[in-house]
């Protein structure tokens, strides 16, 4: 008779787990010190310049270029030691904002500085997300990124009332130091919480190996259509979030606090409350759900109506656990840090292209039509998928060859 592990069924079970513990704390602390020097950097370079360009480039610039990182070195979230390349991207954040903090840099070195140091932040996310699915005992990935998901959510509510806070009683070069301090406290955490385990795979970290790895992702029909069902439709809809302001003006606050508690009430009930089968279930459903209540933005509902179709829509997010299981499971285990990276940084990207793509539209469109033409694609790539994610969850990998020339990969059917 088969005797299944214990595995963690709440939060307070993750918790007892030193590493889940220090990774946990160490994405929040980066949080928080990322959303506090975004919004002391945008302050300052718009004093300094009077671009709204460059200020909310310095803001929301480096989620962008996080799909350079995927791209080029992305690789090292497996051929690294993850104790060591976390603690060196604690290490170089701390760097970064220190130089932004104490040295009087032009606003176009200001923004590169931030761009470089999300770079390497987006490499720790791989590292990060691969070494949680090798932490946890299988069946609780998707547990743990909801736990992670709802710190990521608290961090930044906390991050901007807290910054926005600063910057009304101190120079914005002491609100950076903060930053610098909150990304500091992480070091220590990173290095003596997480375990010096080995390398999931050996190779050199490098763009050919990166390469490799993402050919492998983007060509096994298995996880093609994860990573697409993880990435565009939420895009999309990020585009809807990112007229909230020209839609609703001053009252669009509301809009954004019901998205919020939308998404935190999604990932509790996803993560925490249904099974992985009934999670599964769920995923097709919540990518629809995720888009169908912008429709009715084409109405023009007042803000308290449209407060409450952003929070059902943002429930939705949750069907990104369900895919973010079913990813790793079909994932080869030396290639999981680059896939949940290249999976991270490939979703960021889409979402700022998603709210550039709707900027655009909203140039000579309605913000009400613009939403609504957006949440009517992303109901289009949705359904373009079912059938591809249908074949996905019906396979897994058996067997995995990783040599120096080229990955081969089969799989079978499930039974």
């Amino acid at each position: 008779m088969d005797i299944q592990p214990q595995v963690a069924s709440r939060y307070v079970d993750l918790f007892r787990r030193r590493e889940f513990c220090a990774l946990w704390t160490g994405s929040a602390l980066g949080v928080a010190a990322g959303t506090v020097a975004g919004l002391s950097l945008g302050t300052l370079i718009y004093a300094q310049t009077g671009s709204p360009l460059l200020a909310s480039a310095a803001m929301f610039g480096p989620s962008l270029v996080q799909l350079a990182g995927a791209g080029t070195l992305m690789s090292a979230a497996d051929t690294v030691r993850p104790r060591h390349a976390l603690t060196a991207v604690c290490v170089a954040t701390t760097i970064g904002l220190a130089l932004q903090a104490a040295l009087p840099l032009a606003p176009w070195v200001r923004l590169l500085v931030a761009l470089a140091v999300a770079f390497a932040m987006s490499i720790g996310n791989g590292v990060r997300w691969g070494l949680l699915a090798e932490v946890l005992p299988q069946g609780q990935y998707a547990l743990a990124r909801s736990a992670m998901n709802i710190s990521v959510g608290v961090m930044q509510v906390l991050g901007f009332a807290i910054g926005g806070s600063l910057l009304r009683l101190l120079p914005v070069e002491q609100v950076l130091w903060v930053a610098a301090a909150l990304a500091a406290v992480a070091v220590p955490i990173t290095w003596t919480g997480v375990s010096d385990r080995r390398a999931r795979r050996t190779g050199r970290a490098g763009l050919r190996e990166t390469w490799r790895g993402n050919r492998a992702l983007l060509t096994l029909p298995s996880t093609r259509p994860l990573l697409i069902a993880l990435t565009v439709p939420n895009g999309l809809i990020a585009g809807c979030e990112a007229l909230f302001v020209p839609y609703a003006g001053d009252a669009a606050a509301a809009l954004f606090v019901a998205g919020a508690a939308g998404m935190l009430l999604g990932d509790v009930m996803v993560g925490r409350v249904l099974s992985g089968p009934h999670r599964r279930a769920s995923a097709t459903w919540l990518r629809w759900w995720l888009a169908v209540p912008f429709l009715f933005f084409a109405l023009r509902p007042g803000t308290s109506l449209a407060a409450l179709l952003a929070g059902c829509a943002c429930i939705g997010y949750a069907a990104t656990l369900a895919q973010q299981e079913m990813l790793v499971e079909l994932t080869p285990p030396h290639l999981s840090g680059q896939v949940l990276g290249a999976e991270s940084a490939a979703r960021a990207t889409c979402q700022g292209f998603g709210a550039l793509l709707a900027g655009a539209l909203a140039e000579g469109i309605a913000p009400g039509v613009t939403i609504a033409l957006l949440g009517v694609v992303s109901l289009l790539v949705s359904a373009a998928l079912t059938r591809p994610l249908v074949r996905a969850t019906q396979t897994r990998p058996i067997q995995h060859h990783w040599t120096v020339g080229t990955m081969v990969a089969t799989t079978a059917r499930r039974p």
